[in-house]
């Protein structure tokens, strides 16, 4: 497809589901700045919908893309899906693509495809297995996954697994498409070892943790395992366990000296300086497809040991170990250090190489251009500067 110029023809895109851009939240408002504005600066017009307190907040421009501001509503579980509604009514119309981001709304994705406007929903993981949702939450998200399926005109998944697992679910529904996520590298000397004096660490003589403390992601297991391995450098947990719900007051009555919980931690740079100098990362998400924190991980160059399951396997390949029981954790972590001195070096290199060969985010971005031009056609009417026909 070519433009009035001969070249690649421009797109009008929105991306829904974020809480906005600059990224200050999670993986999908990271992916959504990420290939937003990369798309922008390939000269497409973008627009990503953004939560706003406030009924009536005037649009933005972020490096190029447009930030369209809807408000979100306090009504608790359900203030999310209103948003996202809200997102929909208002991109229903005047672009080339939208492209939503989770499929908690998805029969409200039928309102652009009334107006002939291809709807790409990106499924994540497997949502409505997640713990945190109680039974009606699961049934209805497990219905929406179903509608996801029938709505959409292609659904985008960010792990082969997850693709295979749709178009074996679904046979008859939209096809399913893998793009990865992507993760930026970073190198021993861009993270700075003093950092780890906030937390009394010494370099590469700590074990290391990077979740949200949910059971699908095996922080008891992980903590059990590292119990019976006995060693003495400490594992440190990042995330917000304060107690908020029974799993995390189970959590929190295992701190010790040697287990350490030093809550979310959102300074780039600090997270950073943890990552890299790490003896190495835990990983025991199990539901997600691919995860960013996983990623993370292996742009820094970590010592990987993950929770075994085809999700991670995917990612990681031979840059990891896995282990599926406190048991066999324990031994992958005498393993760390017993031969971390001399096998570390190694492993940073492949765990590296697994991000630049697979998982950079203008290969991604490349990826998503590709197939936005074999199946977007740009509007040939007049539009307003708004996006809107």
């Amino acid at each position: 497809m070519t433009g009035p110029s001969g070249g690649p023809a421009k797109l009008r895109i929105a991306l829904l589901g974020a809480r906005g851009i600059p990224a200050s939240y999670g993986g999908f408002e990271t992916f959504a700045e990420q290939l937003s504005t990369r798309l922008a600066a390939r000269g497409h017009e973008v627009t990503v919908y953004a939560e706003s307190s406030e009924s009536s907040v005037a649009d933005t421009f972020y490096q190029g893309v447009r930030v369209c501001h809807k408000r979100r509503p306090q009504w608790g579980a359900a203030s999310v899906l209103a948003y996202d509604c809200a997102c929909l009514w208002d991109a229903r119309r005047g672009y080339d693509l939208v492209y939503m981001l989770g499929y908690g709304a998805a029969w409200a994705c039928w309102w652009p495809r009334v107006f002939g406007v291809p709807v790409w929903i990106n499924v994540d993981g497997l949502e409505w297995a997640r713990s945190k949702w109680g039974r009606g939450a699961r049934i209805y998200l497990r219905c929406m996954e179903w509608v996801a399926s029938r709505v959409a005109t292609r659904l985008i998944a960010d792990a082969e697994a997850i693709a295979q697992r749709f178009r074996q679910t679904y046979p008859k529904g939209a096809p399913s498409s893998f793009i990865a996520y992507g993760a930026e590298l970073v190198q021993d000397q861009d993270a700075d070892p003093s950092l780890l004096s906030v937390w009394g660490l010494q370099a590469h003589r700590y074990m290391l943790v990077v979740a949200r403390p949910e059971p699908e992601n095996h922080i008891l297991e992980i903590i059990q395992g590292y119990g019976m391995h006995g060693g003495d450098w400490p594992l440190v947990v990042v995330g917000d366990v304060s107690g908020a719900t029974a799993y995390q007051q189970q959590l929190r009555q295992q701190a010790s000296a040697r287990v350490r919980f030093v809550g979310g931690i959102y300074d780039a740079g600090q997270l950073a300086s943890l990552r890299v100098h790490a003896a190495c990362y835990l990983h025991g998400h199990s539901v997600g497809g691919t995860n960013p924190s996983l990623l993370e991980a292996l742009a820094c160059g970590n010592w990987v040991i993950a929770h075994d399951n085809p999700f991670n396997r995917e990612v990681a390949r031979d840059a990891a170990d896995y282990f599926e029981t406190p048991e066999q954790l324990a031994r992958c972590l005498d393993l760390v250090v017993d031969q971390s001195e001399a096998m570390r070096p190694q492993r940073s290199q492949r765990a590296r190489d697994i991000v630049a060969e697979h998982y950079t985010w203008d290969g991604i971005t490349d990826a998503y251009e590709a197939l936005m031009h074999s199946e977007c056609q740009p509007h040939r009417t007049a539009t307003t500067g708004t996006g809107v026909v």
